[in-house]
């Protein structure tokens, strides 16, 4: 007789089903995540690429100057000079105003004004920007009223007061109308170069401390930069004061426009006068809107708004 076969026990089929079951589900969950792990990893690179800058996206917008600005005082000139010079053309001279004008003296006090605008404004910068950095810094900063006094009495002091004050101690010459340009335009680029700095906010000022900047590194990196736009306002304002004050640099020998006003004064010749004047007044207008926009270009961009 056959021995019947003995059943399997039916723990080791659960065992087997379930471990069949568990490794199935084991390679269908890994399966699975190794699905999920894919997506997740493709998109973290395109979050990735989404967020890394572009090259053009780190260079900075360039500065737009409208053609408002760019014609408007330009074409005001043009306008003004072309004005005066079809007045000149029906014009009755004498020969006491064609001799004022004649053999190049329009074109050499023109020269001269330019000259004693820019040196004067010049030696206003390198004076008065170093002497306001130093007076916002704690070691000089208790004599910033007496620095301010002495600033604010040269733009007191009337300019032909103190243009003669000037002839008298140094003499007659271009030296004594230059330093009286000098006294006279100062206070503007030194106050606003003090204010520019006093505004600063502190808290960026120890922010850059904080990550190991030096004290020169924080002034010309933050501090200076910040300042920019009350120090070319600052600037512009010398700028025009410069122009008119070279008027009245005749009175010491200096020369410029004002040869031409005196002269026409003196002599009671109108043209004269109306052509000195005129050419100060569009020279100041020049100077200012080349100022405005030397103020647009120079400002930071980090302060565009």
């Amino acid at each position: 007789m056959s021995t019947p076969e003995a059943p399997r026990p039916s723990g080791v089929q659960e065992t087997s089903g379930s471990g069949a079951r568990t490794e199935s589900g084991t390679s269908g969950a890994s399966g699975a995540s190794g699905t999920n792990a894919t997506e997740a990893t493709e998109a973290a690179g395109e979050t990735t690429a989404a967020a890394a800058p572009s090259p053009a996206a780190d260079k900075p917008p360039a500065r737009k100057v409208s053609w408002q600005q760019l014609t408007v005082v330009p074409a005001l000139l043009v306008v003004l000079l072309l004005a005066t010079w079809l007045w000149f053309q029906q014009a009755d001279l004498d020969a006491i105003s064609e001799n004022a004008l004649a053999h190049g003296q329009v074109s050499t006090a023109l020269q001269e004004q330019i000259e004693l605008t820019a040196i004067s404004t010049f030696f206003v910068l390198i004076i008065a920007i170093p002497v306001g950095i130093l007076l916002t810094r704690r070691t000089f900063r208790k004599a910033t009223p007496v620095v301010m006094a002495i600033a604010n009495m040269g733009q007191a002091t009337p300019a032909i007061g103190l243009l003669a004050l000037l002839v008298i101690w140094l003499g007659i010459g271009r030296r004594a109308a230059l330093i009286g340009m000098i006294a006279y335009a100062a206070l503007p680029v030194l106050s606003n170069t003090i204010a520019g700095l006093k505004a600063n906010d502190p808290t960026l000022l120890e922010a850059a401390r904080g990550i190991g900047m030096s004290q020169t590194g924080v002034l010309t990196r933050v501090e200076l930069p910040l300042a920019v736009p009350l120090i070319l306002a600052g600037v512009r304002t010398a700028l025009v004061l410069n122009v008119g004050t070279a008027t009245l640099a005749v009175f010491g020998g200096g020369g410029g426009l004002g040869v031409l006003i005196t002269a026409g004064i003196t002599n009671q010749r109108m043209p004269v006068l109306v052509l000195g004047s005129i050419l100060t007044v569009a020279l100041a207008l020049l100077v200012d809107w080349l100022a405005s926009l030397a103020e647009l270009l120079l400002r930071p961009r980090g302060l565009d708004v």
